[in-house]
């Protein structure tokens, strides 16, 4: 594996060196393959899917089909479309010596991915890095081995067609030992991105002596305040819990002012019960709730939970300090939502709330590479070093000074 990360190490190179021209060409066959190949990449999803259980959270991760290809495609082309981040003077000034400083956009270098189920992750990565000039060593899981080496023979395909090198995007072998290699690569990876459940990256975080950013598990809130529009509030919370319950950015917890409550989660029960959500609830919302028919009770840990399934907890809260207090508790610091008509609660939410994204009446089914204009993501970091919240093609640079002189010594 050593030997294949120094190809890929080695092969950045060249990339630094090809002018965005070429790079968007790539990128531009590259979106065409995936879609004109997309019966073979369902071919050979297919075989992943049959491996796994379709109530199992993952399955919906794995899943591809024509719409979702061309979803992959459509964002491959969003990246070819955005500005290169490379070689961007971010500084510029005469040193007291007679120097001439500058600071610029460098690529990272080589870019280590680990994933599970999620195969629209290697077409995001492979382009991002492409596009910011950074080679990629891309370990997925064997739950998606077949679909992601379907992917991985578009993108060499394509690479050999622009004259660039193949070893630019790597894909590891399935087997969970071979981490271990990625984890004391520190000659050759400059940064290790886990992307999939907590213990994943918990994992990672505790092993690896590269450099690690976290794309964080998602235990997302909505809180219902007193001045909430309560029609806005369901349809806010439908969308965030239902619309596709197995990604970080869905709901997974609704705190509801007292004052309202006996009003509001009434409404949200009839709307979440055509999609059989089960509500773990509080002993307060327990009571009004006691007809809902998907109904259990909350336990402590119950809060903590990211559900990745139809699913959520429900609590009633005294006031606004009560629910910003049990998301510090917790949250994952990844998107918090406030619903309410009154600015004056919602500007606090939105400055003192501890996450990556926060929203104001809106669903934090946004937090999203795409949706923020981003082309792709990586994934959503819930960390403060480096990047937050969407991590795409900005922050896959980091600085270089370059400093241009006349034989100036000190």
């Amino acid at each position: 594996m050593i030997k294949k990360i120094k190809q890929t190490h080695a092969s950045r190179i060249k990339l630094q060196q090809t002018s965005s021209k070429s790079i968007n060409n790539f990128l531009q066959d590259f979106s065409n393959q995936l879609e004109a190949q997309a019966a073979a990449i369902i071919r050979a999803n297919k075989k992943d899917l049959i491996k796994m259980d379709p109530s199992n959270s993952l399955y919906d991760r794995l899943l591809l089909n024509e719409d979702r290809i061309r979803q992959i495609a459509g964002a491959v082309r969003k990246v070819k479309k955005l500005t290169d981040p490379c070689g961007k003077i971010l500084e510029k000034r005469k040193l007291e010596s007679g120097i001439l400083l500058e600071k610029k956009t460098a690529p990272l270098g080589v870019v280590a991915a680990i994933f599970e189920s999620r195969p629209n992750v290697v077409a995001d990565i492979s382009a991002l890095c492409i596009k910011s000039r950074n080679a990629a060593v891309l370990k997925g899981s064997k739950d998606a081995d077949n679909t992601n080496r379907a992917i991985i023979s578009i993108i060499r395909q394509m690479l050999k067609k622009n004259n660039l090198p193949v070893e630019l995007i790597l894909l590891l072998p399935p087997e969970r030992e071979i981490v271990n290699e990625l984890f004391t690569a520190t000659r050759y990876i400059d940064v290790i991105i886990p992307r999939g459940s907590n213990n994943l990256i918990q994992h990672v975080r505790a092993n690896s002596r590269v450099p690690v950013i976290e794309t964080g598990a998602g235990v997302c809130h909505a809180y219902i305040h007193k001045d909430a529009d309560l029609e806005m509030g369901v349809n806010i919370v439908f969308n965030g819990r239902t619309s596709r319950p197995s990604v970080c950015n869905s709901i997974d917890s609704i705190l509801v002012d007292e004052q309202i409550a006996s009003k509001f989660l009434p409404l949200l029960a009839k709307a979440l019960k055509e999609k059989q959500v089960e509500i773990y609830a509080d002993k307060t919302s327990y009571g009004i709730l006691k007809s809902y028919p998907y109904l259990r009770k909350a336990s402590k840990e119950d809060y903590y939970r990211e559900f990745l399934s139809l699913a959520c907890v429900v609590k009633v809260v005294k006031d606004q300090d009560e629910a910003m207090a049990h998301i510090e508790e917790y949250g994952t610091r990844h998107s918090e939502v406030i619903i309410t008509k009154n600015n004056k609660a919602a500007d606090r939410f939105l400055e003192f709330v501890d996450a990556a994204t926060v929203y104001h009446n809106a669903s934090t089914r946004f937090t999203d590479g795409e949706e923020f204009g981003l082309g792709a993501e990586v994934g959503i970091s819930t960390q403060k070093l480096h990047a937050r919240g969407p991590f795409a093609l900005e922050k896959l640079v980091t600085e270089k000074w370059v400093l241009k002189g006349n034989g100036e010594i000190r």
